[in-house]
């Protein structure tokens, strides 16, 4: 069997969906740390100087580009896993066993999955895409301050709602991606899983926490913006 077709098969999928997931998960740590910086009242100063750093760093560029394709590879393995899964479980079943053998989240990867990438594409319509076109095809191009632009597209109430919902689905696909990409590689050994589930439940609603409270604060900013002047 070659890799092509080791890659085709259900444990090739699973593999290629914990290690992307796991690269996803480091990534959220990196962006929920330089996001985090708008909480510094300070007029979006520190997180201006890091997002532009970011986005004018050639090797941060070029993860980028990684970026996007661990994150493609993990949709569409993720979605063919789950398709797969499911229609394993629809047949020979007369009744249901539910959360008696997996939680709903368990069973739901490909829903959660499917709404946080819609979210996703509305995250990158609002703050990657208009920089990124100004920078590949506008001659007369200046930097816009994301911190301006968050304030805006968050001072519509309907938006933050929306990245809460995101971030809700997020939190619940975690809870399980978390866990099942380190027992994946082996990695979660009697000794160990105790401690890697906790930290996955830790991780799984710390950082969606995190991300849920920054259109809320900066939705409360945008209505009074003189407050950290």
């Amino acid at each position: 069997m070659n890799w092509k077709d080791y890659f085709s098969t259900s444990i090739g999928k699973k593999i290629l969906v914990g290690a992307t997931g796991l690269f996803l998960i480091l990534f959220l740590i990196v962006h929920c740390y330089i996001n985090s910086m708008i909480f510094w009242c300070d007029g979006g100063k520190h997180f201006t100087e890091a997002a532009s750093f970011m986005g004018g760093n050639v090797a941060i560029r070029i993860m980028e580009i990684g970026l996007f394709v661990g994150l493609i590879i993990h949709a569409l393995q993720g979605l063919m896993l789950w398709s797969q899964n499911s229609a394993r479980r629809s047949v020979g079943y007369a009744v249901k066993a539910g959360n008696k053998t997996s939680r709903w989240y368990s069973r739901s990867m490909g829903l959660l999955g499917t709404l946080i990438l819609m979210f996703l594409v509305l995250h990158l319509y609002h703050f990657w895409a208009p920089n990124r076109y100004g920078q590949a095809f506008d001659a007369g191009w200046t930097e816009e301050s994301l911190y301006e632009k968050m304030l805006v597209v968050f001072s519509n109430l309907w938006v933050v709602i929306i990245y809460i919902l995101g971030c809700i689905s997020l939190a619940w696909h975690l809870m399980h991606g978390f866990f099942s990409g380190f027992q994946t590689f082996g990695l979660a050994t009697h000794k160990y899983k105790g401690l890697i589930r906790s930290a996955g439940i830790a991780f799984s609603i710390i950082v969606p926490l995190i991300f849920a409270s920054m259109p809320v604060y900066l939705h409360y900013m945008s209505k009074c913006a003189e407050h950290c002047q």
